[in-house]
């Protein structure tokens, strides 16, 4: 079998080093590729390497089986799918592989110029370097077309970005397939201009460096300021810890001393790290759970200085011209697992955050300010960061939400942004309909930010805050143009609602879990119009568990019931400008949804709403059964009226609490008042 995409295949992957992260980046590749057929290997000429590297990917699985993130089967096909071998001929054939060694040039040559023996013409070269540039590495390669850096994060299964960085003599055309591909697998490609550290590592380094000043000016300890650092950045965990935990203190070293001389002076390798390497030992670090204790003064003068280091980082990659604003925001939000920068310096202000880059740059003057920030300040806007993608195909737009880290789920920006997108295309003659979809391979739209609905404080504003959504989606429902929403993934609440404004749904097959309205399990109900246009697009005996309980149905279930349109095997994307096309061309017909009042049957399904608040279940039901007597514009309207009385209720404040502390898998204990 074969991944194919634009006409390329990949049917065998090899990856070269067995050591930090190569059995990562194949365990990956195995758990996306196994039920494919599609081998990998990974080569390493040290025999204790490899079993170190497979023992290790098997520990992973195992505890993945324990947490049941795979199913035993599951688990068992994808160990089957990797080979670990010193032989280098096992690659012949391979369509891709990553070079995962050390980070040693002259090694990484070696590698290629071996490979290029063995491996298709056709076969993608690409090296996991965290900073050295793809025109170094690929020098001595015979055909540098097919060279690139594919640069992944810690820890390489799970972290969904990667840096593509192609060379100046680098395929135009693989790029566009390296995206796709990866894309398709689930990861989060950037498109990265060749310069040494790339993107995201001046930013992670940068970083560690301004904090490592801190601690040698002391300012205080390690541990202190590897602790306020987690904090005033939002980090997963801290910058002395992820050196701990990646073994990162030679490569740093080294990328610190390159970029002084290849990005700007300020960039160097402190003496504490310098000490660090030649010692060999770890930093002493927060253990976990552990209390670290440090004044308030002292924590705002670190918070307010790293900050400023930090803008100040994230603007001077941004003014290279490397990256665009919207890859940046999203690749250091998800691989360095901090606050995405420019909305930390929007929710503060441009010009706050310009004074907290000078103030750094007062305390370490080779500290440059970037000019974008001073323009940006002098604007008096905020960072314009996109969320939603638009891409033309032909006489059909591609409209892409893209927020991977809460799963494509609907703030306020995303949905200003959906509006100015559907109002371009609206005007736009040259367009004849749209497809709108999600970013990735697990959701389309998780649902709304809970987190906003949270903030909201009085019923007003919440029926306020549901009117502006369903703005929205009215327009997407009265484009005047069809729009097909091709479901990558699971759609709930919001996400539910905004694939129902459009004119056709159509999703991946055989999704255990596709759609679901589970505003019930958070005590409030839907907002958008989901329960209006729920009952008259699949009926009210159809649509009522679905909104009482809160429970999904599967996408074979969305098809029986006419929730949507087809279930689709391959490129989601693809099959929704096929059909966009021939709703277009009049080849196929989408009946519109029934505007005027619908029939209420004699009688509805029973339904045990279990756990389930019965004040929220009694306004769910007066919101539906009221709504779909109206016209859907008047049910629209009443569904808004009546989640704002959700707030007036003790259910809704618990079932958001629980949510936002726990997540979804626990259960709310309602009051039933």
């Amino acid at each position: 079998m074969a991944w194919e995409i634009s006409g390329r295949k990949i049917s065998k992957v090899g990856v070269i080093g067995s050591g930090n992260i190569g059995p990562d980046i194949a365990l990956y590749f195995s758990k996306v590729l196994h039920k494919h057929g599609i081998p990998v290997i990974v080569v390493d000429i040290d025999e204790k390497a490899l079993k170190l590297g497979e023992a290790r990917v098997k520990g992973k699985v195992g505890r993945g089986v324990k947490t049941r993130a795979f199913r035993e089967e599951e688990a068992a096909s994808m160990i089957k799918n990797l080979s670990w071998t010193k032989d280098y001929s096992k690659l012949s054939g391979v369509d891709l592989v990553i070079e995962a060694a050390t980070e040693d040039i002259g090694i990484k040559r070696k590698i290629f110029s071996e490979l290029e023996k063995i491996c298709p013409k056709t076969a993608i070269f690409a090296s996991n370097s965290s900073h050295i540039e793809p025109e170094v590495i690929f020098a001595e390669t015979k055909n540098k077309e097919r060279g690139f850096v594919i640069h992944y994060f810690f820890p390489a299964e799970r972290s969904i970005i990667v840096e593509i960085v192609p060379g100046k003599d680098s395929s135009s055309d693989i790029v566009d397939f390296l995206k796709k591909f990866y894309e398709q697998i689930g990861k989060a490609p950037i498109k990265v201009k060749s310069r040494f550290g790339y993107a995201i590592d001046p930013i992670f380094e940068g970083i560690f460096l301004a904090a490592a000043l801190l601690v040698e000016k002391g300012v205080g300890t390690v541990k202190q300021v590897d602790a306020m650092a987690q904090r005033a950045l939002g980090l997963g965990v801290g910058p002395f810890t992820a050196m701990n935990l990646t073994g990162g203190n030679p490569i740093t070293q080294h990328g610190l001393t390159e970029m002084h001389d290849k990005i700007n002076s300020w960039f160097h390798s402190p003496r504490i790290l310098d000490n660090q390497v030649t010692i060999g030992k770890p930093w002493d670090t927060p253990k976990i759970g552990e209390e670290v204790k440090y004044k308030p003064k002292t924590y705002e003068v670190v918070s307010n200085l790293l900050r400023g280091a930090f803008f100040g980082l994230v603007c001077e990659t941004l003014e290279s011209g490397i990256v665009n604003i919207g890859d940046l925001e999203m690749g250091v939000e998800n691989a360095l697992v901090m606050n995405p920068p420019f909305q930390m310096m929007n929710k503060i202000g441009v010009d706050k955050a310009l004074e907290l880059v000078k103030a750094y740059s007062k305390e370490c003057p080779d500290f440059v300010i970037p000019d974008v920030l001073f323009k940006q300040a002098k604007s008096g806007k905020p960072w314009d960061i996109p969320l939603v993608f638009r891409e033309d195909k032909d006489d059909v737009a591609v409209v892409t939400i893209r927020r991977p880290k809460t799963l494509n789920a609907l703030n306020h920006v995303v949905m200003n942004q959906l509006e100015t997108i559907f109002t371009e295309i609206k005007e736009d003659n040259k367009i004849k309909g749209a497809v709108l979809t999600g970013f990735g391979v697990k959701a389309f739209v998780s649902g709304a930010d809970i987190n906003e609905i949270a903030r909201i404080k009085t019923p007003e504003e919440l029926e306020f805050f549901a009117l502006k959504g369903q703005e929205t989606l009215n327009l997407v429902e009265n484009l005047g143009k069809p729009v097909i929403c091709a479901l990558n993934g699971l759609a709930f609440g919001g996400g539910n609602e905004l694939a129902m404004a459009c004119t056709a749904r159509i999703a991946i097959k055989g999704l255990k879990v596709l759609a679901g309205q589970p505003e019930p399990k958070l005590g409030i109900i839907p907002g958008y119009g989901g329960s209006q246009r729920l009952p008259r697009i699949v009926g009210l005996s159809n649509a009522w568990p679905i909104l009482r309980t809160g429970n999904p149905v599967s996408s074979s279930e969305a098809l029986k019931i006419g929730l949507i349109h087809e279930e689709i095997e391959g490129n989601i994307k693809e099959a929704g400008v096929a059909l966009a096309k021939k709703v277009i061309s009049g080849e196929v017909t989408i009946s519109p949804i029934k505007k005027e009042p619908i029939k209420i049957p004699e009688s509805l399904p029973e339904v045990d709403i279990g756990h389930l608040s019965r004040k929220t279940d009694e306004l769910l039901k007066k919101a539906t059964l009221e709504g779909v007597k109206m016209t859907l514009e008047e049910g629209l309207k009443y569904e808004a009226k009546t989640l704002g009385e959700c707030l007036k209720t003790k259910d809704m404040r618990i079932g958001m609490e629980t949510f936002i502390k726990y997540g979804p898998k626990r259960n709310a204990e309602f009051a039933n008042v």
